[in-house]
């Protein structure tokens, strides 16, 4: 069951009616229900692999009662470990099992050894696994660090893991923000409904409008690249960075405003990263759950930036490499997080990493400064360089990608693949770049305007654009579901 399916909002309305109009006096009524929700939720896809969500719930649960009552550190870090490992074992089974097994057959072959390909199996990727498993061992780390007391409500917790909004693509939640939610009472807001509705129309619309439709481009382009010149090449992971972000903020945006219909508030996980001014300042704005989760629970503990300069740019190659191997078991993830990582540490050494932290692009002003619009594209073009990779079934069709950019540096016209006219295309992520500019300042108001007539015609335009760009296509997943 994907958001932006009719199926769901059938269930998002039937679940919103029984939590508010039967359940809205018990709070443990509400969270059974949630439970009961999510699991549907998540089985629509393969109830097979409810178990590893039951599983992983029970283990963290447990483990972390063990670490808050044991009276020795010793201890403590044994039931963390076992957190870990259990976690990382389940990630890394169902994730990178053939991959790694694959690599060791090609590392052999290549010192002579023919080995064939016996040990690999036939595992199928549970959707999410890699979301709800950091979500669950963060719970772990943090009472680990006492940064959190336990719950005793095993539901409460089983709702916390599952809680379907943010279940298969985050925002990836610490416990002290939403676990706490989930374990008082909420109350029946319109103003906190009437935004979630505001939200989840915006994420449609990026999902919908800008990244379906740009898809079609970009498939034909990554999967005939070899056919096509330099400027089409470089259109295509330029649409790309403008699809994934679509994609997948158009996700986060729908997850942040389905909570809210619940009365529960979701961590930001977006601020309009390709209005960033350096590499650092992206990672501050884009994915902002997993880059926190890297930070609070890797960087930091490995001495982050307290101890020496080498020591802190070796954290940063270590943080950034384990986030590319997250995203998925293919050396092309891991080249694309090397690659930040050499992009992050110039910026790191020259202590620009978080001058702009608490400042958006022409924070004081209407339009940039032409230094400012200056490092806005210099960092975008960074960023879609890298998606090179991301983007690219192996490591040998990332470089012969960008050997053709710079070996057939020609221009030519590219053609949609259905036959649409690209300026439309162009008008369309043209109107899209200045309205984020506008709204830049506030990823959670997307329809702030003053005149409910503006409003008005903002939404109408939305709604048209909508069903003018939708295709049979209407119900595509999600990019970041393989994740």
């Amino acid at each position: 069951m994907v958001f932006n399916s009719l199926e769901f909002f059938i269930f998002l309305s039937v679940v919103f009616i029984v939590y508010w109009f039967f359940l809205k006096k018990t709070t443990k009524g509400q969270n059974i229900f949630l439970i009961l929700a999510s699991y549907f939720f998540y089985g629509w896809w393969d109830w097979r692999f409810l178990s590893l969500i039951f599983l992983s719930t029970v283990v963290d649960y447990f483990i972390g009662l063990r670490i808050f009552h044991s009276d020795k550190n010793s201890s403590r870090k044994l039931w963390l470990w076992g957190s870990v490992i259990f976690n990382v074992g389940l990630l890394g089974f169902f994730k990178y099992f053939n991959f790694f097994v694959d690599s060791w057959i090609e590392a052999c072959q290549l010192l002579g050894y023919n080995i064939q390909s016996t040990f690999t199996l036939r595992i199928l990727l549970p959707v999410g696994i890699s979301f709800y498993t950091f979500q669950t061992m963060s719970y772990s780390f943090d009472i680990y660090y006492k940064r959190l007391e336990p719950t005793k409500d095993f539901l409460g917790f089983a709702a916390f893991v599952s809680f379907f909004p943010q279940l298969v693509a985050g925002p990836i939640e610490r416990a002290s923000n939403l676990l706490s939610q989930i374990l008082n009472r909420r109350s029946f807001s319109y103003d906190q409904c009437v935004q979630g509705l505001k939200l989840i129309l915006w994420g449609l619309f990026k999902k919908m409008v800008i990244a379906d439709s740009l898809a079609p481009i970009v498939d034909d382009i990554f999967a005939n690249y070899s056919t096509y010149p330099a400027s089409s090449l470089i259109l295509g992971v330029t649409l790309f960075s403008f699809q994934v972000y679509g994609d997948f903020s158009g996700y986060s945006d729908i997850a942040i405003g389905t909570a809210k219909l619940f009365g529960i508030e979701l961590m930001s996980n977006f601020k309009f990263p390709n209005f960033s001014r350096n590499v650092a300042e992206y990672w501050q704005r884009w994915h902002i759950s997993l880059s926190t989760w890297f930070r609070h629970y890797v960087y930091i503990p490995l001495g982050g930036s307290r101890v020496s300069k080498l020591k802190s740019v070796r954290n940063i190659i270590i943080i950034f490499l384990v986030s590319g191997f997250w995203h998925g078991a293919n050396w092309t993830f891991i080249f694309w997080g090397a690659f930040h990582a050499l992009a992050f540490i110039p910026v790191f050494l020259m202590g620009r990493n978080t001058i702009y932290k608490h400042s958006v692009v022409g924070e004081n002003s209407v339009f940039p400064s032409f230094i400012e619009i200056g490092q806005v594209l210099l960092t975008f073009a960074i960023i879609t360089f890298s998606r090179i990779f991301f983007r690219s079934e192996s490591i040998t069709d990332a470089f012969n990608f960008i050997k053709g950019i710079f070996n057939n540096f020609s221009y030519e016209q590219y053609m949609h693949p259905m036959g649409y006219r690209m300026i439309d295309y162009y008008i369309l992520l043209a109107i899209f770049v200045l309205y984020e500019y506008r709204i830049r300042k506030d990823e959670r108001s997307p329809f702030k305007f003053k005149s409910r007539y503006v409003r008005f015609f903002v939404y109408t335009v939305v709604i048209l654009a909508m069903l003018l760009f939708y295709d049979s296509g209407f119900d595509r997943s999600f990019i970041y579901f393989q994740f």
